[in-house]
């Protein structure tokens, strides 16, 4: 069983979700010594006391990783550094949600003006 799973959706389809997992596999291949290779849409990496795989699909990824006992302790902080990752690399093409248009009189109007003091 893993000890860090993670599902996301994301918009990014499966050129760009291959693209930010690369680009995720090299920085934290830099970072932590992780080295992944792609089977298909599966990135499997490995170092010594981390396993696990990274499944991109047209519109959602899966993240499976394993630790290693030294390493299950640090799980929370790992676990948080991946999601921010996640976070910046795959929401890149997020659709912004569009702002509701505000009637004409609310985007006229001014906020009031503050008293001064002392007059």
């Amino acid at each position: 069983m893993a000890d860090i799973e993670i599902h996301r959706p994301h918009h990014l389809g499966l050129e760009g979700a291959r693209a930010a997992a690369d680009e995720m596999a090299a920085h934290l291949g830099r970072k932590f010594g992780l080295k992944g290779e792609w089977w298909g849409d599966v990135m499997r990496f490995e170092r010594p006391g981390v396993t696990g795989s990274l499944t991109v699909g047209e519109k959602d990824l899966d993240l499976s990783i394993s630790l290693g006992f030294l390493l299950k302790a640090m799980r929370g902080s790992i676990e948080s550094a991946i999601r921010e990752e996640l976070d910046r690399l795959f929401a890149k093409a997020a659709p912004k949600e569009k702002e509701k248009e505000k009637p004409a009189a609310a985007r006229s109007k001014k906020a009031p003006a503050r008293p001064k003091k002392g007059g």
